[in-house]
């Protein structure tokens, strides 16, 4: 599995940088810390899983190529933005200097923001791919919905605000669902309306990225405490640092493992009730929730 998954990492790698803009012009600062930023290396885990999606419903064309680069210009600019001194305050991501470090505060947040804006047009470019461009539309709007105040921004209002405060098991369930979970659904929902999915297994397959989210957000909160920073390649005990309540320290690490467990089941479950067959993402999908860095 780990030489299938090195494979399908550089394939989408070459998507990726396919699609980032070229470094040039009197504003290229910027765009050396937009690639930079990319360039970084990560586990490509949003777009790889919206290609597994769209091939699971039987897709086999270059309109999803756009929308994988643009999901993962978007979980880049997160980062970005999350290392800020505003935010975590972090100077190691990927066992690299992060973006603010190497280039500066201002550049960091113009990089970031430049990555909202250019994902989607990027995005744009499927419409050049395909027959439908309603269809194209409709996932634009699709990740646009999961990106912004309805999701991963919206969560991250929520997390900071709430940084240094007593918090509850409710609200820790809606930050992870708008801050973690809604840019896997948006990976997933858009590879399945891309490669042919009906609206009811389009909400099947939000639900199922739902589950994969947040047992991915509780594997990362384990990890926080029990791996070291070499594995992580970003600080450790970084959580705790921030004064950040998590999963773990909410329910005890004993819970926390229990329930990802609990969790990744419940969504191979609902993999399983989907049409099509795709063993690849289903073993990937076990990988990331388990997985020890």
């Amino acid at each position: 599995m780990h030489e299938k998954l090195a494979r399908r990492v550089r394939e989408v790698e070459e998507v990726i940088v396919r699609y980032l803009p070229k470094e040039e012009g009197h504003q290229k600062t910027v765009i050396e810390a937009m690639n930079y930023s990319v360039r970084a290396g990560g586990k490509r885990l949003r777009p790889m899983l919206m290609q597994e999606t769209y091939r699971l419903f039987g897709g086999h064309g270059q309109e999803v190529e756009p929308f994988m680069a643009a999901i993962e210009m978007i979980h880049t600019s997160s980062l970005i933005h999350d290392d800020l001194p505003c935010m975590d305050n972090d100077e190691l991501r990927r066992g690299l200097p992060t973006t603010w470090v190497k280039y500066g505060y201002d550049i960091a947040v113009l990089a970031g923001d430049a990555f909202l804006i250019y994902a989607m047009e990027t995005a744009a470019k499927a419409c050049f791919l395909v027959k439908d461009t309603g269809l194209v539309a409709r996932a634009m709007g699709l990740l646009a919905h999961k990106t912004g105040i309805y999701g991963m921004i919206g969560g991250q209002v929520v997390d900071v605000e709430l940084t240094n405060q007593p918090l509850s098991r409710e609200k820790l369930d809606f930050i992870y669902r708008l801050k973690t979970s809604a840019l896997l659904e948006a990976s997933m929902m858009i590879g399945a309306l891309l490669g042919g999915a009906d609206d009811k297994c389009l909400e099947a397959v939000e639900q199922m990225a739902s589950a994969v989210g947040l047992a991915f957000q509780i594997q990362d909160d384990i990890l926080d405490v029990t791996a070291t920073t070499e594995q992580l390649g970003k600080p450790a005990l970084s959580d705790e640092k921030n004064q950040k309540t998590t999963y773990v320290t909410l329910e005890g690490i004993d819970k926390a493992q229990a329930d990802v467990a609990k969790i990744s089941a419940q969504a191979i479950e609902r993999l399983h009730c989907l049409p099509g067959e795709n063993p690849f993402l289903e073993e990937l999908i076990q990988m990331l929730i388990t997985r020890k860095k």
